[in-house]
């Protein structure tokens, strides 16, 4: 990127950062151009490329390319087409990337833009040796640490990037086996009840999964032995999401030496939190370029890398044994509420709405005063998800 853009960049953000009253960045020069997220590798698998467009400072969304065709090929003849599926380009097939052969990215765009890259080959396969968490100090916070380590006795695979995903089991800690309903007067002039029921058990126990945005890249190239021990994560040890138990999948891609060095600029540059994000300051040309139009703007790399994955799980007591479990993912904080509608301190209008709209959970009550808490502390699927990986394992 231009010196120039770097310095506007930093002064623009600068001004912001000082100014005194909040200022809503607006874009004023716009430069339309394809973003391409596009990774292929030697698992067998159906592959995926995303494209979008470049987004303005103000836009909350990015914008799909959509009907765009695809297609990678490789020097085999053998051609590998990609149909548009929920946001994404998905191959019809399933394929792998094989060492020795090349392959190239083609893009025609539904406007007759037409982009191609670079012919990239799989660069040497080197597994995963062990993913593990280890209790650690950070920056004055005691955490876990995850830790991922590998070892190449051949020398080869040198330049290392990494993703994960995590998944934490959720327990709502004030879940009740009985749930409040309201029940309509028996007329309009009367005033509803409250019945309990059997609740769900399915709203006690939840599970959320989430990705990793940052660049986690790493390289061996200037060390004397071709070892790799990198912290990829860390969580306090006052992390909620940790409370019970925790899974990470870690996958670690080797690259070559141009993937690599693309990936380190733009975790420079970039101060988002996407890797591919369009939101970026200039364009950070890859290995993509147009073959009718040489001013039409492309973002992006494809890249043939190989993988590899290990998942652990732990729990909390697994690695602090003695210390207080973290707070749960909101408050909560009873209130005894009076099931009443005249005279002072009566709540019968609060609970009618808490309850038909799940904004509070029913913990116990003593005649017409009810004990609730905020529905997060009863009922996890408020926030989280109570279907059970297939992967999970208790």
């Amino acid at each position: 990127m231009p010196l120039n853009k770097i310095i506007y960049l930093l002064l623009t953000c600068f001004i912001i950062n000082g100014c005194t009253e909040p200022y809503i960045l607006e874009t004023n020069n716009y430069e339309e151009g394809l973003v391409v997220e596009a990774t292929i590798t030697n698992e067998l698998k159906k592959q995926e490329i995303t494209l979008t467009q470049t987004a303005k400072l103000e836009d909350k969304e990015f914008k799909i390319e959509s009907g765009a065709d695809v297609y990678i090929s490789d020097n085999t003849g053998i051609k590998y087409d990609f149909e548009e599926e929920s946001g994404k380009y998905i191959s019809s097939t399933e394929f792998q990337a094989i060492s020795g052969r090349e392959y190239r990215l083609h893009i025609t765009t539904r406007d007759g833009r037409s982009f191609e890259s670079s012919t990239e080959i799989l660069p040497p396969i080197n597994p995963i040796k062990e993913v593990k968490a280890v209790v650690e100090t950070k920056d004055s916070i005691k955490g876990a640490a995850i830790h991922v380590n590998s070892e190449d006795p051949t020398d080869n695979a040198k330049y290392y990037r990494y993703e994960y995903e995590e998944t934490y089991k959720i327990v709502a800690p004030r879940w009740n086996s009985m749930k409040a309903e309201i029940v309509p007067g028996a007329t309009p002039a009367s005033n509803p009840t409250i019945k309990l029921i059997p609740n769900s058990i399915d709203t006690r126990v939840c599970y959320t999964t989430k990705n990793s945005t940052d660049i986690i890249l790493t390289s061996t190239a200037e060390l004397n032995k071709n070892q790799v021990d990198i912290p990829v994560r860390f969580i306090g040890s006052q992390n909620n999401i940790i409370s019970n138990r925790y899974s990470i999948l870690v996958r670690q891609y080797v690259e070559n030496l141009a993937a690599y060095t693309y990936y380190k600029t733009l975790k420079k540059i970039s101060d988002s939190g996407s890797l591919f994000s369009p939101l970026q300051p200039g364009f950070l040309y890859g290995n993509i370029k147009s073959i009718i139009n040489p001013n039409d703007k492309i973002i992006g790399y494809f890249e043939v890398a190989s993988v590899s994955s290990k998942r652990i799980y732990f729990n909390y007591r697994d690695l602090f044994p003695i210390d207080p479990l973290p707070p749960y993912f909101t408050e909560c904080e009873r209130m005894d509420l009076n099931f009443c509608f005249a005279g002072i301190g009566c709540d019968g209008d609060n609970l009618i709405y808490g309850f038909s709209n799940n904004t509070i959970t029913y913990s116990g009550n003593s005649g017409n005063k009810y004990f609730v808490y905020p529905a997060p502390c009863g009922d996890c699927t408020t926030f989280s998800s109570n279907i059970k990986p297939l992967f999970w394992e208790d």
